[in-house]
């Protein structure tokens, strides 16, 4: 069952292999996609490999787990092993360039089709891939078992709909899983479902995201919001999904003859929404201002609309109080660590079983508090407008839970060591013969 079910994945990659060129196409026409590096989704290498040097591969699907694992990256670097490290965003790939630039070599994820990984792999011949958080792809998986390379999630979960959906195909989970080296999960529940699915060796580390740096913020930028905006009331709806946006409006309907000149920062979790819930949002009488139309909050903006990647580190700064999506009309929550290393307060719905671990110990520490629709919105942002002791509270308690989380980094080091201390050695070695070499001939 469980070849067939592999045989049948293979082979739906080889036929859709041929209609996959116009489909990235078309991503890129939607800026989805970067024209210049396409051949890269094919694994065709944009960049020669180090040559006579270990070299571990490193992905992370998108710009939060690309946070997570950067100083984990950089540790490995340090050591003189190179690092070729993919993502499969624009915004992730623009941050790793200008973040990691100078200890990593940076190549967009091969899609997972046999051609596009055979290629990637034969060109890099990586010692070591290192996986961040939930990405399972089954043809690279078993290509890299294949040819023997030792595979290891990092920083892993799986979420509550993951879990199930693999605990249905047991064997399948098990053909998968079995092949990772090591895998280092957020939590206890992570480590234990990781555990049931067949993986052979499994580490509970923490969440590499609460060691992160903070989120970067571009100066001029900032000074410019902040000058626009000068004393007026505000909070921020960060990541939000389809429905959350008419919540926050409704919320900012009844704030707004309480708290004068108030201005909501809403940062969608998609950016390419923008359009329509700025539309969506003017029908309900809302000024609406949209960050990717060059456009700044003015006197008698309702709604700043952050409609772009990669500016959370701005908005997130401009506010005290940030309510987090994906929790009220959506499952399973939006990373809050982002947040909370900053000392924001924390508003979330019911639903983050995604980030429970996490919530938990801000609900526990006074950093977050949860809100079940717009006008428990409403209420909470109103006492936290009005009370700034209120807000105080709940940043000193999110800066709490952050330091209580921090130590996944150097847990999830001693775990890889086993696998990282070979690669070091074999640099030695290599070094040390080419001085030996070089002693002996100026002897000669």
């Amino acid at each position: 069952m469980t070849r067939t079910a592999f045989a049948a994945y293979r082979l739906a990659g080889l036929l859709a292999y041929p209609f996959l060129r116009p489909y990235v196409g078309w991503r890129a026409t939607r800026g989805k996609e970067d024209r210049r590096r396409l051949k890269e989704r094919y694994g065709v290498a944009g960049r020669e490999r180090p040559a006579g040097v270990p070299l571990v591969w490193v992905h992370a699907a998108s710009v939060g787990e690309s946070i997570a694992v950067m100083q984990m990256v950089r540790n490995i670097a340090a050591d003189g092993v190179s690092v070729v490290m993919t993502t499969g965003t624009m915004t992730s790939a623009k941050l790793v360039e200008e973040r990691l630039s100078d200890c990593v070599i940076h190549q967009y994820v091969p899609l997972d089709v046999r051609p596009a990984v055979r290629r990637f792999l034969d060109h890099w011949h990586p010692d070591l891939a290192l996986v961040a958080e939930s990405e399972i792809w089954p043809l690279t998986i078993h290509e890299l078992a294949a040819r023997r390379i030792p595979q290891i999630l990092v920083n892993a979960r799986l979420s509550d709909r993951s879990f199930q959906r693999w605990k249905g195909r047991p064997r399948l989970a098990e053909a998968l899983f079995e092949t990772f080296a090591h895998v280092v999960a957020q939590s206890d529940v992570d480590g234990e479902r990781f555990r049931l699915l067949g993986a052979p060796a499994v580490t509970v580390a923490g969440n590499l995201k609460a060691d992160a740096e903070p989120l970067p913020v571009d100066a001029e930028a900032f000074d410019a919001f902040a000058a626009a905006l000068g004393a007026r009331p505000r909070f921020a709806a960060i990541s939000t999904h389809l429905g959350e946006e008419e919540i926050v409006a409704a919320a900012h309907l009844t704030l707004k003859s309480r708290h004068e000149g108030l201005v909501t920062i809403l940062v969608p979790r998609h950016a390419d929404r923008g359009a329509a819930i700025a539309k969506a949002l003017s029908a309900k009488g809302l000024v609406v201002r949209r960050r990717s139309l060059g456009e700044m909050p003015e006197p008698g903006t309702d709604i700043f609309l952050g409609d772009t990647m990669g500016e959370l580190g701005i908005y997130l700064r401009l506010t005290d109080i940030a309510f987090v999506g994906k929790s009220i009309t959506g499952q399973g929550g939006q990373n809050p660590l982002e947040a909370a290393i900053l000392g924001t307060g924390i508003l979330t719905g019911r639903y983050v079983q995604n980030f429970r671990d996490t919530y938990q110990r801000l609900l526990k520490n006074g950093g977050a508090r949860i809100v079940r629709d717009a006008d428990g919105l409403a209420a909470q942002v109103d006492g936290l407008l009005l009370d700034p002791i209120q807000r105080m509270a709940m940043s000193r308690g999110a800066l709490k839970s952050v330091d209580e989380m921090r130590g996944a980094l150097e847990r999830t080091q001693v775990a890889l060591e086993p696998f990282l201390h070979p690669l070091r050695l074999s640099l030695s070695l290599e070094r040390g013969g080419r001085f030996g070499q070089g002693r002996a001939g100026n002897e000669r």
